[in-house]
């Protein structure tokens, strides 16, 4: 199956879903029902997502396989975040205090922590 269309081929607007039928019994629902959040996704946004989730939120496992530094990655998220209609900077807030991250910092200096250690507890 194909993705379904956006936009109007016509006049750019954006188009709406107008029917549902069921491909088993051809049981059709008519009405006007809008598209989710994710499919205002372009493809390569909406691989990225599904590779997130895969990654389980761990852009640090994205880098190997994207082949992309973490800066990138958060860039590219933070789009996403943005074409979601939400705001980075509230998706962007610290979870971690500065004195939790503090914390780590001296555990890895002190030799308590490995840096991967680290990074596990600092993107939680």
């Amino acid at each position: 199956m194909y993705p379904a269309p956006r936009i109007c081929p016509v006049c750019q607007d954006e188009l709406a879903i107008a029917k549902l039928e069921c491909r088993n019994c051809g049981t059709a629902v008519q009405g006007t029902f809008s598209f989710s959040g994710l499919a205002q996704l372009s493809g390569e946004q909406l691989v990225f997502v599904e590779t997130f989730i895969r990654c389980e939120g761990k852009l640090n496992r994205m880098e190997k396989e994207f082949g992309l530094s973490y800066p990138t990655l958060r860039a590219r998220l933070r789009e996403i975040i943005k074409a979601l209609g939400f705001s980075p900077e509230e998706a962007g807030k610290e979870i971690i205090s500065d004195e939790e991250r503090a914390r780590i910092l001296d555990e890895i200096a002190q030799g308590r922590l490995t840096a991967d250690e680290a990074m596990t507890l600092l993107e939680a």
